[in-house]
């Protein structure tokens, strides 16, 4: 019998199970993948968004601004990577700043601090690279970038060190109330457990459907980007958005926290839940707008592109509006929704972290630790390293000196780090959102065949049996399903 079963190990999941573990809970976070952060939360811009975007008294504004506020201490505290480098809301016509006006006016509401109204002239003083066309900005100087998987690993990294258990590859096929909770069943066994919270991103609606009368849809919403090499990374030094439509924030230009250029996202809704495919015609929108943004795109500097999708609420339960859906279900006491989380959702992860989990408080009212570990430390970067620190590493482990991923130069002492911790990586994508192995311009083709035999080596596996990411992304098909020796 667990006391929650949190369904999805994305970053609202866990954070809410970060959160919970500093209480005297038996917790399990059950996710049909086989690593954390592999939905959502690991194909989206990695912005921390200050808040002037959301409606005034919604949950989408009052845990974005409680949630950026809190990200930069929890950086820290968990050691993964973050920068406060300031948003820009770009506006193209001179008839449109009173729009620029109402967002100020809406974020100052919110609580957003620093918002200020910026004309050509000053825009072009603290971001010189805007697009010709560029005629006034709202400047907000608390938004910030971050890594969007570095802060899902590290959130389930410090959960698990804390007590909760991380289950993978168990997709929930169904849910049955009982008289003391809830009835989980996976594809391979039954969970019994007190409290039920539904954080399974765009798969949030079936989850909420089989407990609850009351329906929910869940339209996936897929935003394509592109993805530049380190070589322009400073292009722009702030986040540029361009004035938001009725589909989304639009078509940004941002540097990373690991120090390249992107762009994107499109936002087309879409029937498949799986549909992270890229498109010709995507990407060329992806280009067109960022244009108006930027001037001069270096298209020859494109490294990869990638679709992410949002967790779009077409059809509400009733009761609810146009916002998060968080909360008890009315017809399913004890089964917590954490659905519809899309854009502003990764800003919003902390504080939806401690509000689910006092929803949760509310009903167990569980003791808490004497003996909860607030900090983590992430895996040392010899790229990062000062060279008393590499050579410290290396003498402590000679793995250290032995670059494996000569574009983000990566070694074998990190990736070795990246499977033997805490949740340990797995797959290839697991060791490549870990330590940035294949993730640099040639994009995993020269140190890929050395990481799957790593990866083989250490998890004492033949290596027809590393994956990339899912059940069936094999790389060497085995001799029983058709494969050579």
């Amino acid at each position: 019998m667990y006391d929650v079963i949190i369904i999805g190990a994305g970053v609202s999941g866990c954070a809410i199970a970060r959160e919970l573990s500093r209480f005297k809970l038996k917790i399990a976070v059950l996710e049909k993948a086989l690593d954390v952060c592999e939905g959502t939360s690991k194909a989206n811009s990695g912005i921390v968004h200050a808040g002037y975007d959301a409606k005034p008294g919604t949950l989408k504004a009052r845990l974005n601004v409680e949630g950026s506020r809190k990200m930069e201490a929890l950086s820290r505290e968990l050691d993964f990577p973050y920068k406060r480098n300031g948003s820009i809301v770009l506006c193209f016509d001179e008839k449109e700043k009173d729009k620029l006006h109402e967002l100020k006016a809406r974020g100052e509401v919110n609580g957003v601090e620093g918002l200020s109204i910026l004309n050509r002239q000053e825009l072009l003083e603290v971001e010189p690279g805007v697009g010709d066309g560029a005629a006034a900005a709202l400047y907000a100087p608390t938004g910030a970038i971050v890594c969007p998987f570095g802060l899902n690993i590290a959130l389930a990294e410090n959960a698990a060190v804390n007590g909760a258990e991380f289950v993978f590859g168990e997709q929930v096929l169904d849910i049955q109330k009982q008289p003391y909770g809830y009835l989980v069943h996976t594809e391979k066994k039954d969970y019994e457990t007190k409290v039920v919270v539904n954080a399974a991103g765009v798969y949030a609606d079936e989850i909420h459907n089989m407990v609850s009368e009351n329906k929910m849809k869940i339209t996936p919403r897929r935003g394509e980007y592109l993805l530049f090499d380190k070589d322009v990374g400073n292009m722009v030094s702030h986040t540029l958005f361009q004035l938001p439509t009725a589909l989304g924030k639009g078509i940004l230009v941002t540097p990373t926290v690991h120090g390249n250029l992107l762009m994107g996202p499109t936002a087309q809704d879409i029937p498949k839940k799986e549909g992270t495919d890229t498109s010709r015609e995507g990407l060329e929108r992806v280009l067109g707008q960022a244009a108006l943004s930027v001037s001069r795109i270096p298209v020859k500097q494109v490294i990869t592109s990638f679709a992410g999708l949002r967790a779009h609420i077409t059809q509400f339960p009733e009761g609810a509006e146009d916002d998060f859906v968080i909360g008890q279900v009315a017809d399913a006491p004890g089964f917590i929704d954490v659905a519809g989380i899309e854009s502003p959702g990764l800003s919003c992860a902390p504080a939806i972290g401690e509000y689910v989990a006092d929803m949760v408080i509310s009903l167990l009212h569980p003791y808490p630790k004497n003996d909860f570990v607030s900090t983590r430390k992430g895996i040392s970067s010899m790229a990062l390293s000062s060279d008393e620190e590499c050579h410290r590493l290396i003498k402590e482990n000679p793995a250290y000196g032995n670059v494996v991923c000569r574009c983000e130069m990566v070694t074998e002492g990190e990736i070795l780090d990246a499977i033997r911790r805490p949740l340990g990586a797995r797959t290839t994508d697991g060791i490549k959102r870990r330590t940035r192995a294949g993730m640099g311009r040639c994009q995993s083709g020269f140190c890929n065949p050395k990481v799957v035999e790593i990866l083989a080596r250490e998890l004492q596996v033949e290596e027809s049996r590393i994956r990339k990411s899912g059940e069936d992304s094999w790389y060497i098909l085995p001799p029983e399903e058709g494969g050579c020796l």
